[in-house]
């Protein structure tokens, strides 16, 4: 069957080598890591530059095909799920860093460099980048413009948004804009607030200027375990209501900890219901006082007991043990669900304990891990695809925990986005007048609906009400 008169444009354009149409090349991209999606592209075009970006997406709006960016793949939503007889364009190849100027503290990147290589190139002037998401080693900088990526600093540091200066990037329709600049101090609309997390339905982001700030001095690292997991989020709100204001604040319940020892050996007490990570970190006076208010708080929130990291290596294992859990958990279960949610930190314990009760009802053991700082629970809904019906009672499960967030006044995404997972959520969290001013901002920047179609807002629709 000879190919779409679009198809055969493009490959006369590119090498063959770096556009992908046969099925056993195009199977890696049939999803992302939320494998309950797949869909088969057209074609899988491996850009190698900016200006192939552009022409991709001019060609794609000239014919009327839907495109989709992807980095690593590592959305949990369905957020890089390819639009079927579409194209995706891989931008893992665009991945220099075009500019570091430890001066201005900032660089200048493609959308295809890993998020911890910026730290590694900004280390020797004592500089990094904040946010951190726990597939940090892998995901892209790209991805974590389109899906505003958070992690487990994002307490204190804020999210992506707040840490982009500037973007550079291809619209729909082939139009190249440039959004921002190098300043903290913006003049005009956020447009770049308005790229950043739209979930690739604008465009595609060609070049990011990221912000980069000092190393701190020190860093100071408890671990806290506690007899129930709802102690734990009590234990969240004591310290917030101290006015103390830590680098990161996580939380790790039983199953969690299981998986992470099993995996990398972090050395947590296996007998904990919940562990509590902390961490302080600034100037060496400043970060030891705080610390010192801080082991008070935590110490008489009922902790069975406290550790402090001794030194840089016992601080790493702790992370580690931390930032692996999702996939650690396939050491528990072969099929899992990764939920993302939030709820306001006065109401942690609350979730927490409804989360138990559902786990029970429904029969299927729920991994917690979350950035207990900022509210954003993580629960792993554990089950086998393989006995009938199991994945549909997870997927029911983790709809009520959605419904639960919605109920306690939070939102259903934290960092993971809306993508395909969370479509049919988003009318119950908000109201019609809303939904019809998002789809209608959708439309004027990408009339046709080509970019990432089917995401967040569902399937195109022929007119837009209003």
């Amino acid at each position: 069957m000879p190919h779409p008169a679009w198809l055969q444009e493009l490959a006369r354009r590119v090498p063959r080598e770096r556009l992908l149409t046969h099925p056993a090349a195009l199977a890696p991209y049939e999803s992302d890591a939320l494998t309950g999606f797949r869909a088969r592209p057209a074609a899988v075009l491996l850009a190698e530059a900016k200006a192939e970006v552009v022409e991709a997406v001019r060609l794609c709006y000239r014919h009327g095909v839907p495109f989709v960016a992807r980095g690593s793949g590592t959305s949990l939503s369905g957020g890089s799920l390819p639009v079927p007889g579409g194209l995706v364009i891989a931008l893992n190849r665009l991945n220099r860093i075009l500019r570091l100027d430890p001066d201005e503290r900032l660089a200048v990147v493609e959308p295809g460099v890993i998020n911890l290589q910026v730290s590694h190139a900004a280390a020797p002037f004592g500089l990094y980048y904040a946010p951190d998401p726990s597939s940090q080693p892998v995901c892209t900088i790209g991805g974590n413009v389109a899906f505003n990526s958070g992690g487990a600093h994002c307490l204190k540091y804020g999210m992506t948004a707040n840490h982009v200066l500037g973007l550079e990037a291809v619209l729909a329709d082939g139009e190249v804009v440039r959004l921002g600049g190098e300043s903290l101090e913006a003049v005009g609309p956020d447009l770049v607030g308005l790229f950043v997390g739209s979930e690739g339905l604008f465009g595609i982001a060609l070049e990011v200027t990221l912000r980069l700030l000092p190393r701190p001095e020190v860093y100071r690292t408890l671990l806290a375990s506690y007899r129930s997991l709802a102690a734990a989020g009590e234990a969240v709100a004591r310290i917030v209501a101290a006015g103390i204001l830590p680098g990161a604040m996580e939380i790790m319940d039983r199953l969690a900890i299981e998986a992470a020892e099993a995996a990398v050996g972090a050395g947590y007490p296996r007998d904990a219901a919940a562990l509590l990570i902390v961490e302080v970190e600034g100037e060496a006076p400043e970060a030891n006082a705080e610390f010192a208010r801080l082991r008070e708080v935590v110490e008489a929130s009922g902790s069975a007991e406290v550790r402090v990291a001794r030194d840089a290596e016992e601080r790493a294992r702790i992370w580690k043990g931390r930032k692996e859990t999702f996939s650690a958990v396939g050491r528990l279960s072969t099929d899992y669900i990764t939920g993302d949610g939030v709820v306001p930190r006065t109401r942690l314990g609350e979730a927490l304990a409804e989360i138990e009760r559902l786990s029970a009802r429904y029969g299927l053991r729920v991994a917690n891990v979350f950035h207990a700082g900022d509210g954003n629970l993580h629960p792993l809904v554990l089950y086998d695809g393989r006995r009938p019906g199991e994945l549909e009672r997870a997927e029911a499960l983790a709809g009520e925990i959605l419904e639960l967030c919605i109920r306690l006044g939070g939102s259903i995404t934290g960092e993971h986005g809306v993508g395909m997972e969370k479509r049919d959520f988003l009318p119950r969290m908000f109201g019609p007048n809303d939904l019809a001013l998002m789809r209608r901002l959708r439309r004027a920047m990408d009339p046709r609906e080509l970019a990432n179609r089917g995401k967040v807002l569902g399937e195109p629709l022929p007119a837009l009400a209003g």
